[in-house]
């Protein structure tokens, strides 16, 4: 295990850890965002969330860092069950330049995950969608009424991140 990931090892997933000071590290040195996308893979949960949160606080910054990884990251996202890689990866996708079929791809990532049992996943991935649609229109005609509809039904963190989603779409409707 590379030394960056033992730092993000330990505790529980209840805590980020040292995940702050690797986001520094990485950001100091962005070659070494390579053995933090490798704890996507660990064994341990507590790596793999803690390898998320930090690929993702790196991302919003550096998005281009997570290019040459798009292709796993859309596997990993398919594949995972674990809810904290999901929200990360729902935050995480749509910063990549993605082709119209991968952009399908992680649409049903994200539809799937709106069925996930964690609040905080099915919240994320309203924001993914919104998120990927950008520019999309077909995709945006999809997805506008299934977020109205989750506005009013969703849990309490869903109907909260509609309405913000809603407003933003609101204000970019009035200006165009």
């Amino acid at each position: 295990m590379h030394s960056m990931l033992k730092k993000l090892s330990g505790g529980d997933r209840r805590s980020i850890g040292r995940s702050n000071e690797i986001v520094a590290e990485v950001l100091a040195r962005p070659v070494r965002f390579r053995h933090v996308f490798a704890g996507l893979a660990s064994d341990d949960p507590v790596v793999r969330m803690r390898a998320a949160d930090v690929m993702e606080k790196i991302t919003v910054r550096r998005p281009e860092l997570l290019q040459p990884f798009k292709k796993k990251l859309l596997a990993v996202a398919g594949s995972t069950d674990q809810q904290e890689v999901r929200w990360h990866a729902a935050l995480m996708i749509p910063r990549l330049k993605l082709t119209a079929r991968e952009r399908a791809v992680a649409a049903d990532i994200f539809f799937d995950y709106l069925r996930d049992r964690s609040s905080i996943v099915k919240t994320w991935a309203m924001q993914g969608l919104v998120d990927l649609a950008c520019g999309d229109t077909s995709l945006q005609a999809k997805i506008l009424p299934l977020i109205e509809e989750l506005t009013e039904i969703g849990t309490p963190a869903m109907r909260a991140r509609g309405r913000k989603i809603l407003q933003h779409l609101n204000r970019r409707r009035a200006k165009a």
